[in-house]
């Protein structure tokens, strides 16, 4: 490992490290509360989908999970409704991983009297690792474990670093993935932040919500590892990441005997899977979209009347058409700065086919 290298796997550790955790009043202040919440209504239904197709395939069978990059546990709720077996929480942050283990402990604590919950509560194992780094199977209290899932959330960029790194963190995904499990993820889209950059005139882009800056503005000479950009996001991300090239992706798991099943932007995740009536029900207890207009008392959380301009128009259709012009009906929606930053995202899924 270079010095270079050493110096970014600290400062990215340190990040995250230094994250503090806020309740849900804070966060309802939050600029990005809706933003935040639906990209976690996307994991929710990425993993949830993933879960039933498993249990579509292999009946009743135990199912064992590996979050890599698991931070401070955002999925284990997730998890615990997924009423899987085994989890295994690996994260490069110290921090994150106590906090992790502490609320995985909580969960369980509360579980405890309430019938059969406890019963139900997976076990844990939670290790300190650079996934891009470090063999993790040495690390397993079982070495002989075999996962039937695993996924990493919004972290897979960072491994594309170096070519080893890649490498590595593929590695990490694939070798002890029972053949027939899934490999699922969720990462910034190389294609549509290159498009982004085209279309900038100094290497940056973005709006109040999030930017990107890039250290090669030409994108002629983007490398296909280590091409870096540093992307904030406020109050959330502040970290150097690099673009995470999907077809050298898709090679790498192929090495490995990983076969893509599915690659599909935010955007268009959202289009597909907000017409089930179970996840459009989520999207409304997750708070995953703001109501428009806002509700009495309430402001938007929005800059500009621009930010809802395809929501007003949409309801202006709507009231044209509608046999009760005087009602007022409500959308729920996001911000279009908001929109701006969640579809740089897509979701993906792999499938273990040898």
């Amino acid at each position: 490992m270079t010095s270079a290298e050493g110096d970014l796997t600290q400062t990215v550790a340190k990040h995250y490290n230094q994250l503090q955790e806020t309740g849900l009043e804070v966060r309802k202040q939050s600029r990005i509360f809706y933003l935040r919440n639906f990209n976690n209504w996307v994991k929710s239904v990425l993993i949830g989908e993933t879960l039933q197709q498993l249990r579509h395939d292999r009946g009743r069978a135990p199912v064992t999970v590996l979050d890599l990059c698991s931070g401070k546990g955002g999925d284990l709720l997730k998890w615990r409704k997924g009423n899987i077996n085994h989890l295994v929480c690996v994260d490069i942050a110290a921090t994150s991983v106590e906090q992790c283990e502490s609320r995985y402990r909580d969960m369980a604590n509360r579980g405890r009297g309430r019938g059969n919950f406890s019963d139900k509560m997976f076990q844990a194992q939670f290790l300190v690792a650079d996934c891009t780094k470090a063999r993790l199977k040495d690390m397993y209290a079982d070495p002989s474990m075999q996962f039937d899932l695993v996924s990493c959330q919004f972290s897979f960029h960072y491994s594309f670093e170096s070519y080893p790194q890649a490498l590595t963190m593929m590695r990490n995904a694939a070798e002890c993935l029972r053949p027939g499990g899934y490999f699922i993820g969720t990462t910034p889209s190389a294609y549509e932040l290159v498009k982004r950059l085209q279309e900038s005139e100094d290497g940056r882009f973005g709006n109040e919500v999030y930017s990107v800056t890039f250290e090669e503005k030409d994108v002629s000479k983007l490398p296909l590892f280590g091409a870096r950009y540093s992307f904030h996001l406020e109050g959330v991300v502040d970290c150097p990441e690099f673009l995470v090239y999907f077809p050298l992706l898709e090679k790498l798991a192929k090495e490995f005997g990983l076969r893509l099943v599915k690659k599909t932007q935010f955007d268009r995740f959202f289009q597909q899977y907000s017409q089930h009536p179970e996840h459009r029900t989520l999207l409304s207890k997750m708070q995953a979209l703001e109501p428009y207009p806002a509700d009495s008392g309430r402001d938007l959380v929005g800059m500009a009347d621009s930010d809802y301009s395809q929501a007003a128009h949409f309801l202006t259709q709507h009231a044209q058409g509608s046999a009760q012009p005087h009602s007022a009906p409500k959308l729920g929606t996001l911000s279009k700065a908001e929109w701006e930053a969640t579809t740089i995202y897509l979701a993906f899924v792999f499938q273990k086919v040898e």
